[in-house]
């Protein structure tokens, strides 16, 4: 893997052995500027550079950041021979016999840059990059309707004149919806797509089912379908925030949220506590506060891309909220898929936003993370995988599962929806403790009700419960206990040794002093040398490529 000394992607790029995925990161950025906000081309290695053989995911920023790249690399082009082989006639008594013929043609290809190797059919930069947006991406996957995911698509629409395919954009039905009625319009914008008063054709809708369509696919690739050549999708809904007005394209709550030991009625708040760089023990105060029941979590997405030469995976998100403050906390399912994928040796790598860094307090996150809560995000991913890995060293006979004793946090292992508990069954559960270091997340938090109280020592003292009902006393890996940085790692096991995290969506705070994506990686790097995951951290940067 070639990396910087900051652990950014370079001005070249970012390179697994046998990557089976490209990444063209076409915006890392989340804002303000609007040149660079979410914007990521992905294809297959295994195919070439043709029709239909690259994905859009999210396009924030979109064909401006292509035409970009041709300038910066358009002059390093160069001309290669290509053998031409054509039939000749040749009269014979009479008869025109047709014989080959082989001759070579110059041809320019791009040389270095992401679209190294890319045959170019015109001379400037301009027009080869409406050659790829025209002809090479049919497809735009997308997260999510907000501004910074979707306005370069929706502007570029206006080069789609003369062209012989529609666009397709697949995502959930909720961002289908808000991308219909708010977007193409004929208010805001045309109505270039084929649905709707006045559609004009240019782009087609094709809505996602959450948690993938069992009926499509087999095997590994079951729920899974087809998106560009050689890649195909699976999505997760996730949370993004709250919807501030109640409108049919909003979140709702899922058994996700009930089942972990939530009421809907319940919101998690923070105590915003700023938390020091180095300490992940600054985070673990919270309390529940009464919300109104229209109120409801906005929808975002996370995507499995499969590979379907090699069956790799890559996991890539949307904007999205930590579980331990949201009001519907539903990531954890998407961990649960993502771990059994890291643990059968297919998930390559995730992308996912870290916006700001850990100065940012809970109450002001708006549906985002900084180093802290990913960190602890990803640890109920170590959790997930720890659960799977072989017991007593015997290969195919995993660790039972674990759940906190009180259901408070996160979800069951079980990514199927279920029945949501009784109100009696959920205050049941949230009066039981839960050790912190099991999943790497927050201590529980405290709530105003004597009935539900927990204090601090409680979640010092948690217990784990396996599934035959026996419990024992959960280890911490709280380092002001004095444990050794071995023992932390004799604990963790390092999970997710290997796993590739990519940050997308860093938001530039337009000040002086360290750029944002260092201090959000050096945080990330302490977090890490702390909690001791495996994972390796690397910021994206906009005109780059991954390979994973």
């Amino acid at each position: 893997m070639k990396a910087d000394g900051r652990g950014s992607a370079d001005a070249g790029t970012v390179q697994s052995a046998s990557p089976a995925f490209q990444i063209i990161i076409l915006g890392a950025g989340g804002g303000p500027n609007e040149d660079n906000v979410t914007g990521l081309l992905v294809r297959s290695t295994a195919r070439p550079w043709t029709r239909d053989s690259v994905l859009a995911v999210d396009a924030g920023v979109h064909l401006a950041a292509i035409i970009k790249i041709f300038e910066e690399h358009l002059p390093q082009a160069s001309l290669r021979k290509t053998a031409i082989t054509s039939a000749a006639a040749t009269p014979v008594n009479g008869d025109n016999l047709y014989t080959p013929t082989e001759t070579t043609k110059a041809k320019l290809y791009m040389s270095t840059g992401p679209f190294a190797n890319l045959e170019l059919p015109h001379e400037t930069a301009k027009a080869n990059a409406t050659y790829v947006f025209r002809s090479l991406i049919s497809t735009y996957l997308i997260t999510h309707p907000h501004l910074d995911h979707v306005a370069g698509f929706a502007i570029n629409t206006a080069a789609l004149q003369q062209t012989l395919r529609r666009k397709r954009v697949a995502a959930l039905p909720s961002t289908i919806e808000a991308i219909k009625e708010h977007i193409f319009n004929g208010i805001i914008w045309p109505n270039l797509s084929d649905e709707g008063e006045g559609a004009v054709g240019f782009v087609s809708y094709d809505r996602l089912v959450d948690g993938g369509n069992v009926a499509l696919g087999d095997g590994e690739g079951r729920g899974y379908i087809e998106v560009c050549d050689g890649l195909a999708v699976k999505g997760w809904s996730v949370s993004h925030g709250e919807c501030m007005r109640h409108m049919h394209h909003q979140g709702s709550y899922s058994s996700e949220s009930t089942e972990a030991g939530y009421s809907p009625y319940y919101s998690r708040r923070s105590s915003r506590k700023d938390m020091s760089s180095g300490s992940m023990d600054s985070i673990r105060s919270q309390s529940f506060s009464q919300v109104s029941p229209e109120k409801k979590a906005y929808d975002s997405a996370a995507y499995f891309l499969r590979d379907e030469h090699t069956g790799k995976e890559v996991l890539i998100f949307g904007d999205v909220e930590p579980d331990s403050v949201s009001l519907n906390p539903r990531t954890a399912r998407v961990w649960q898929d993502a771990a059994a994928k890291l643990s059968a040796g297919l998930l390559t790598g995730v992308l996912i936003e870290c916006s700001y860094d850990d100065s940012q307090p809970d109450g002001m996150l708006f549906g985002h993370l900084t180093p802290r809560h990913l960190v602890i995000e990803l640890g109920v991913l170590a959790s997930k995988v720890r659960t799977l890995a072989p017991q007593d060293g015997r290969p195919g006979s995993p660790r039972k599962r674990k759940r906190p004793s009180n259901g408070h946090k996160f979800s069951s292992d079980e990514t199927q929806p279920r029945r949501p508990p009784s109100r009696h069954h959920v205050r049941r559960r949230t009066r039981s403790s839960v050790s912190p270091s099991t999943s790497l997340r927050p201590e529980s938090p405290r709530h105003s009700s004597s009935e539900m109280a927990l204090t601090n020592d409680d979640a010092e003292l948690g217990s784990i419960v396996e599934e035959d009902g026996s419990s024992h006393k959960a280890p911490s890996i709280r380092q002001d206990e004095g444990e050794s940085k071995q023992s932390m790692m004799t604990t963790t096991n390092r999970p997710l040794e290997g796993l590739k995290v990519i940050i997308i969506h860093v938001k530039d705070p337009l000040r002086d002093g360290p750029s944002i994506e260092e201090t959000i990686l050096q945080q990330l790097q302490e977090h890490e040398r702390e909690v001791q995951l495996g994972c390796t951290f690397i910021v994206s940067q906009s005109g780059t490529s991954i390979w994973l």
